[in-house]
């Protein structure tokens, strides 16, 4: 398991003496972490300068590390690290709610804090069944809900973070205030890097209003809902039929209720996610959305129209997953499986992308010894 015995020139003695430099430098974080795959080392730093200090110990002894949140985006290539960085004790929250900015620790559980958001009518537009997700795992995942349609996807609403590097800095990009464009954009760069540049270790989001009224519309048609729907927050589909997600003033989800003309109900009833042993999101322009129902149509899905997702889940085979896959990259579009026994033979990511050298190049400006999530990325990388 521990890849540093590569390094060491004494056998075992030299892993001996390695466990007991660790446990003097970093025993205090040492921590039990619920889900986590097994680890030689499992620690859970308080602080930013913390968590540089460890990786780059870790750079330094060549010691595959993966980050841990809520154990949520965990998808990928399996890995078996050496060292496991879990964001638990990498809390508090500073909000101000008359700026609509909030500044949150990446250990905070996306719940906790949009039940204390929704005291001052504001959310952070986070995926509206996060789970056990936490704040840091989610802008590492780069995962956006279904209000996607009207808000934009999470990357938008990101105006600072900072992060520790694999290879051991602590590093901030962005700027507690919505108009600040200084520097490179490194919010937009940690978000969806599933911890291969380093641990985020906080983020200040950019708020928005919870609207006064909400309701939630029935609908048979998806194409005239997008045609008729003004800046709704979703148009999903189930199995059950499609649904448009209302918010704003009484007046405004008065007057697109009855220009709909389905069967309203008040509230936002978000649908389940589709679960089961497999479970995959298929991406395509989102014209292409109704052709990627009928695909999947025979198993649980939740279709975004207007933003070109489909998450499906079931005892799905591997011939339907490639051949979707191959649909979908046909159009430019990518299937990602999330979700699959360990056994199922079928790469997460799909075909690389064509970026995968500049990827690289940037992983290697942050991680020069590619210690972070070691293989788990598309390509290997």
């Amino acid at each position: 398991m521990l890849h540093a015995r590569r390094a060491c020139t004494n056998g075992d003695l030299g892993v001996t003496a390695l466990r007991t430099t660790v446990a003097r430098l970093f025993g205090r974080f040492a921590a039990d972490v619920e889900g986590a795959p097994e680890a030689e080392f499992t620690f859970a730093p308080s602080t930013a300068e913390d968590t540089a200090a460890l990786l780059d110990f870790a750079a330094e002894h060549h010691l595959s590390v993966v980050p841990w949140g809520g154990g949520t985006h965990q998808f990928g290539p399996p890995t078996e690290p050496d060292v496991i960085v879990s964001t638990q004790a990498l809390g508090g929250v500073d909000w101000h709610p008359d700026d609509l900015t909030v500044v949150v620790g990446a250990g905070i559980p996306v719940t906790t804090l949009e039940e204390r958001l929704t005291e001052r009518g504001q959310s952070a537009v986070l995926p509206e069944h996060p789970g056990a997700a936490t704040f840091g795992g989610v802008i590492a995942a780069g995962a956006s809900g279904w209000r996607r349609l009207r808000f934009g996807p999470t990357r938008d609403r990101i105006l600072e973070v900072v992060a520790a590097t694999g290879d051991g800095r602590v590093i901030r990009g962005g700027g507690q205030v919505v108009k600040n464009v200084s520097g490179y954009d490194l919010p937009r760069l940690f978000t969806g890097s599933f911890g291969s540049l380093g641990v985020i270790t906080r983020v200040c989001l950019k708020l928005w209003p919870i609207g006064a009224a909400t309701a939630t519309v029935a609908m048979d048609d998806p194409v005239r809902a997008l045609a008729i729907a003004q800046r709704p927050l979703a148009i999903l589909q189930t199995a059950r039929g499609v649904s448009v997600y209302l918010a704003g003033t009484q007046a405004e989800v008065e007057a697109q209720t009855v220009a709909l003309g389905g069967e309203a109900s008040a509230g936002l009833a978000w649908p389940d996610r589709p679960h089961g042993d497999v479970v995959a999101t298929v991406r395509v322009p989102p014209a292409l959305v109704a052709d990627a129902i009928e695909r999947v149509a025979a198993h649980g899905f939740v279709a975004a129209h207007g933003v070109g997702e489909v998450e499906v889940a079931g005892a799905i085979p591997v011939d339907a997953v490639t051949a979707w896959r191959s649909w979908a990259e046909s159009h430019g579009g990518a299937l990602v499986v999330t979700r699959a026994p360990a056994d199922f033979g079928v790469d997460p990511w799909g075909t690389p992308p064509a970026t995968l050298d500049l990827q690289r190049r940037i992983m290697a400006a942050f991680d020069p010894l590619g210690v972070m999530v070691p293989g788990r990325l598309p390509g290997g990388i």
